[in-house]
């Protein structure tokens, strides 16, 4: 069978849409029983990014370019597949974090081999069957199951592998990025974050708590982009930090498949203990509990890995937990005083994945969002994504683009033609 036309692949991407709509429930479920999460997903943010993908298979086109001699050379590029794609996915979103990197490869007519999280690998096991349901030809969607020290290794370093896409640790990106020089891989990095999340004094106050506290409990902190830094401006700082708290100490914390469920557990015990150390350096370094601060003990949740949603007060910069992703239920408070005084302090982070900032303020929004060093910048929400919308982050944050057009143009070489006419 030769490759795919663009139209061809549009028409799968939309087979595997309806294919993913009619198996949802199990779909969900599996994300559940692997990695805790409260059961259900963001129907429309999944599908529609696989739509979206799909509008674009047959919309991705060369351009004529007029050469500095008109009459005597006609010139013009091709876009094509960049090759065989080794992806490398997280355990803390398998059923989006497997899509985000099925749709382009799809759209674009790239061969791809997966490997899922040793911890998560289930749902993108049923995806890859769904894909030879729906009629997709074998060995164009490769999974391949392992840890990271053997199988992923293999990917970063196979002179047959063209690109990688990886979203993970810092650590992992950096022997992701040495690995590459074996034969110039092209790379997509979507590394750690330690977010910011700046509220001003005349933000809607009732709003702006839930979102910061949500910003960072969701999917029990275990977000690359959580707003773990809540920025508070002085004249709000302890009533606002009394609401997070309040938040905090409601959160329904529990099992993943009871509907009343708001936090599930962690991933697995390395992650608890991880968490739970952090939570006793936030005490040693003098940050105040305000509501959590240790592993849930008591009854049923005993026997599981469960952390209190936790709010730390009165932060200093160069805390550990105010520096160092935690990837748990963890939220920092600080206070400050000037715009261009939060601004600096949001930007002290070797990482620059996101932002939130809350304001009524329409210039002021405009301002500081023009000068947070980070990939997003929410104004007056947090954590809304869209297909349409490029994610990524600055410095230790990754290169490279999740969503957006500017994803596929990572899975695309350019190639410039040129012919003598004249």
């Amino acid at each position: 069978m030769g490759p795919f036309t663009p139209f061809e692949r549009q028409e799968l991407i939309l087979k595997f849409c309806d294919a993913i709509e009619a198996n949802w429930d199990e779909l969900c479920l599996l994300d559940t029983l692997e990695m805790g999460a409260p059961y259900g997903r963001s129907r429309r943010e999944i599908i529609g990014r696989l739509r979206f993908c799909a509008g674009l298979a047959t919309a991705l086109h060369g351009e004529t370019i007029a050469t500095s001699v008109p009459g005597e050379a006609f010139a013009y590029t091709l876009k094509e597949p960049v090759g065989v794609v080794g992806a490398i996915i997280p355990w803390n979103g398998p059923l989006p974090a497997t899509i985000w990197k099925l749709g382009p490869v799809l759209a674009t007519g790239c061969a791809l081999v997966l490997k899922p999280a040793e911890e998560a690998s289930l749902t993108a096991l049923r995806l890859g069957e769904l894909l030879l349901d729906i009629g997709l030809p074998p060995g164009v969607i490769n999974i391949v199951t392992g840890f990271g020290e053997t199988a992923g290794a293999a990917i970063a370093n196979h002179p047959d592998v063209d690109k990688v896409a990886f979203t993970g640790s810092n650590e992992t990106g950096r022997h992701i990025v040495r690995a590459s020089a074996s034969n110039m891989k092209r790379l997509s990095l979507e590394l750690g974050g330690k977010s910011p999340h700046i509220i001003f004094a005349d933000a809607d106050l009732e709003a702006a708590a839930r979102s910061a506290a949500m910003g960072v409990f969701a999917n029990s902190g275990q977000v690359c982009c959580a707003g773990t830094r809540v920025f508070i401006e002085k004249p709000i700082y302890d009533e606002f930090v009394a609401r997070v708290a309040e938040i905090a100490r409601h959160l329904k914390v529990g099992n993943g498949l009871d509907p009343a469920t708001e936090i599930g557990p962690l991933v697995s015990g390395q992650q608890l203990d991880r968490v739970v150390g952090y939570l006793d350096i936030g005490k040693r370094e003098g940050a105040e509990v305000l509501a959590g601060g240790g592993r849930l003990t008591e009854g049923a949740l005993g026997k599981g890995f469960f952390v209190q949603p936790t709010v730390f007060a009165n932060v200093g910069d160069s805390m550990r937990i105010a520096t160092e992703e935690i990837f748990g239920p963890v939220l920092s408070a600080i206070p400050f005083t000037e715009f261009d005084e939060v601004v600096a302090r949001a930007n002290d982070t070797r990482f620059g994945l996101a932002a939130g900032v809350w304001t009524r303020d329409l210039s002021k929004a405009h301002r500081i969002a023009a000068r947070i060093r980070a990939g997003s910048v929410w104004i007056n929400c947090y954590n809304i994504f869209d297909a349409a919308l490029p994610f990524g982050g600055y410095r230790e944050s990754g290169y490279g683009r999740e969503s957006g057009i500017q994803q596929l143009e990572e899975y695309m070489q350019v190639k410039a033609v040129t012919i003598q006419v004249g």
